[in-house]
């Protein structure tokens, strides 16, 4: 056994031991349905530290998210349902079994084979060709990864510039919607074609949405670091001395 393989059996090891009656009674409290906001929790943490491009903290939390695999395998275990060792031969078979350009005999890879193998697993026909919806998934990686199934087949827009006049368009029909049932729709059809354009830009609009938001937050508080500074109180100045303030947190910036 290498160095890896010696290092996941001291985990198996050590989580086993938290959740025996000699362990530690917060891991042996936990159940499946418990840990789902951690697992949540862990995912997004690891995608921060993938965005700040931070190779020690990438670690730290690529661990805390096997720490969640690890954790439901061994609740799964006591339960007689299945383990860790499960768990990473299922993972093995399906990676050979839907990638058989690779592990078998077929000459090379396309999106349908791929989608066919998933249905054939799943026990059913093939459904569309833009895959299911699913409702626990975030909307806008959601509205990316329906738009690039379409893409695989064919059903695309020819190049950037039809996105902006999508867009453009998207946001015309906004602008002229009256009743409430027409702005939400026309107010998620704006949405859906910004995020082809993000596509179509290469950038990720849930990691972009999240960098912009981070950027307005701590622009709010270099401005109300001024205004404290100033002996003002943020709740006394009217909205155009905010605005003179916001200007002011947004010249202290680095570019």
């Amino acid at each position: 056994m290498g160095k890896i393989g010696e290092s996941f059996e001291k985990l198996i090891a050590i989580m086993e031991k938290l959740r025996s009656p000699e362990g530690c009674e917060w891991d042996r409290r936990q159940t499946h349905e418990s840990l789902k906001p951690y697992l949540v929790e862990e995912c997004y943490e690891l995608i921060e530290a993938i965005d700040e491009r931070d190779d020690v903290e990438m670690k730290e939390e690529l661990g805390d998210v096997m720490l969640q695999v690890v954790f439901h395998a061994q609740i799964a275990k006591e339960r007689g349902a299945f383990d860790v060792g499960d768990v990473l031969d299922f993972l093995c078979e399906k990676l050979v079994r839907r990638h058989p350009h690779v592990f078998g005999n077929s000459p090379g890879y396309s999106y349908k084979q791929w989608e066919d193998i998933k249905a054939q697993e799943k026990g059913k026909g093939r459904s569309s060709r833009v895959g299911e919806i699913n409702p626990l998934v975030p909307a806008l990686s959601m509205a990316r990864r329906v738009q690039e199934n379409a893409s695989q087949v064919g059903f695309d827009w020819r190049n950037v510039e039809e996105v902006f006049e999508k867009v453009e368009e998207e946001l015309k029909e906004l602008k002229e919607a009256k009743d409430p049932k027409r702005i939400e729709e026309e107010f998620g059809d704006l949405l859906f074609s910004i995020v082809n354009l993000s596509r179509f830009l290469g950038v990720d609009p849930e990691g972009a949405l999240r960098k912009a938001t981070q950027k307005f937050v701590e622009r709010f508080k270099r401005m109300e670091e001024m205004i404290e500074k100033d002996g003002l109180v943020f709740e006394e100045l009217s909205l155009e001395e905010l605005d003179r303030y916001w200007e002011k947190a947004k010249g202290g910036e680095v570019k």
